[in-house]
Order: structure tokens, then C-alpha cells, then sequence
């Protein structure tokens, strides 16, 4: 079976969604995924209200023959209300989106289990399944951290996501990720990036937001990592590179990336 690959917003975050889908339809892609709502205190984006843009998206869509991957981003916080998600999860739906990425802010990983759960079956009930991603300065720090609160809300569409950069950056081990559970990986982002000794809160954010590199280009074992999924896992390149959008365009750094990406599998 051959990799399948998704252009992450991330790396396209200048592009509209319908560009995004014809960016990735033009460098190679089989998905994509669109972001709706904010990663910090950003106002909703317009894909969530605006119903030309759901209709243009979903023209490039069928048009294409790209399909969503994944939309982002659900936070899980201490006061936690899933209902809040429902715009999200009704446009989901009619995009055709298999994945949401949750982010876990609750330090409380008890707490932060009861509320993936109450988020899953909601979610289950559009048909799509929740991807708990761990990130180092959040409260589900690392792979660790985010398998005890999918097995303890053990929900039949939770899985857990991981991303090169914060599994570098965090302690989790290549080890760890052999060993979950194949049918609890959906996908898995790419990106690379230089090593850092003990990054400040500050530089993992710059880094995971803004400044990325392409794979094979800094010091992350992504081979490793390769090697650690299951072959089926769908390959999303996710390099922010906000310094090179300047003379780069969203087509070219898409392309880069899959580029990059073809040269490290071989």
C-alpha cells in the first residue's frame, strides 16, 4: 500500500480553502485539512459562518477529488462544554471531514478524559472521529499523557494524533509510538525542525506556529518515525514557514513539501 497525504492548513494558512484544495489537488495530495476555529484568541475563521465559502470549498472539493482530511481545532479546557462544537461539527459534516484535532489544556487528565469522552460521542454522531493531538506546553504534554486520557475515556472514535514537532520536543520515545495500537492512528503529521536543548515556552510555540522546516532538513528522526507507524497512517505535511511565504508561494511551498517528504521515504 502506498502513503497517502494530506496538506495541512498550517502550511497553506495563506490560501483560502477553496485555493488550498486546488493547491493540493496541483502538487499530489489526497486530502486536505481546513481550519475553522482559531488556535489562540483569533476571531472564527470564515469557513465556519460563511455559506459562499462552503459552497465554493465544496465546488473545489467535488471538482478535485480531494477530500477533508481533517478541520481544526477543538481545546479542552477545565470548563469544557461540547455543545460550543456543534457549528464546527455541522459544517464537518458537510464538508465530508473523517478527523477533528483536539488539543488537551486540562492538567486535570481525569477531568480532561471525561470531557474527550462527552466530545466523542458527540462527534461519533457526525460520523467523525477525535484525534487528540499532544503538544509540550499543553496540558496532554506527550504521547503518555494523551493515551491515558483516550484509554480512560475509551470511546470507539477517540485516537490520538501525533506531530513530529511536539513529539521531538516532548519526552515521548519512538518506542512509545511502536507501540500503540495501529487501529489509534489516523494520521500523523510531518515537518522537521533544529534541535533545541530545553526550548522555552515561547520557542515551542514560534516553532509549531511559524517556522517549520521541510523534512530531511533539520535534526528530527523521521525516519524513525516512519517506521513506527502503521503504513496505512495518512502522511499530513504540516511546515509552517512564515518567513519564506514572503517569496514563496502557497503552491510552491505545498510542493516542497511533498517533495521533501517523497525524498525521506524513498
Amino acid at each position: 500500500m502506498s502513503y497517502r497525504f494530506s496538506l495541512a492548513y498550517l502550511t497553506v494558512m495563506d490560501a483560502t480553502p477553496p485555493e488550498a484544495v486546488q493547491i493540493a489537488a496541483a502538487c499530489g495530495y489526497d486530502h486536505v485539512g481546513l481550519r475553522l476555529l482559531p488556535a489562540g484568541n483569533e476571531l472564527p475563521f470564515p469557513l465556519l459562518t460563511d455559506d459562499k465559502l462552503l459552497r465554493d470549498t465544496k465546488a473545489a472539493l467535488r471538482d478535485t477529488g480531494v477530500t477533508v482530511a481533517d478541520i481544526e481545532i477543538v481545546r479542552i479546557g477545565a470548563e469544557f462544554d461540547p455543545q460550543r462544537y456543534l457549528p464546527l461539527l455541522e459544517r464537518g459534516a458537510e464538508l465530508g471531514a473523517r478527523h477533528i484535532l483536539v488539543a488537551g489544556d486540562d492538567t486535570d487528565l481525569n477531568r480532561c478524559a471525561e470531557n474527550f469522552a462527552r466530545f466523542c460521542e458527540l462527534a461519533g454522531q457526525y460520523r467523525m472521529t477525535a484525534d487528540l493531538e499532544p503538544m509540550p506546553w499543553t496540558g496532554v504534554t506527550n504521547v503518555r499523557d494523551a493515551l491515558q486520557v483516550i484509554d480512560q475515556a475509551a470511546s470507539d472514535n477517540g485516537y490520538i494524533l501525533i506531530d513530529a514537532l511536539h513529539f521531538d520536543r516532548s519526552d515521548s520515545t519512538l518506542e512509545q509510538i511502536a507501540a500503540i495500537d495501529p487501529r489509534r492512528i489516523n494520521y500523523v503529521q510531518f515537518c522537521d525542525a533544529p534541535h533545541i536543548d530545553n526550548p522555552t515556552l515561547e520557542q515551542l510555540i514560534f516553532t509549531a506556529r511559524d517556522e517549520r522546516m521541510l523534512p530531511g532538513a533539520g535534526d528530527i528522526d523521521l525516519k524513525g518515525l516512519l517506521q513506527a507507524i502503521p503504513r496505512e497512517t495518512v502522511l499530513s505535511i504540516e511546515i509552517p514557514r512564515k518567513a519564506e511565504s514572503r517569496y514563496l508561494s502557497a503552491r510552491q511551498r505545498a510542493r516542497e513539501g511533498m517533495d521533501a517528504m517523497k525524498r525521506l521515504i524513498g
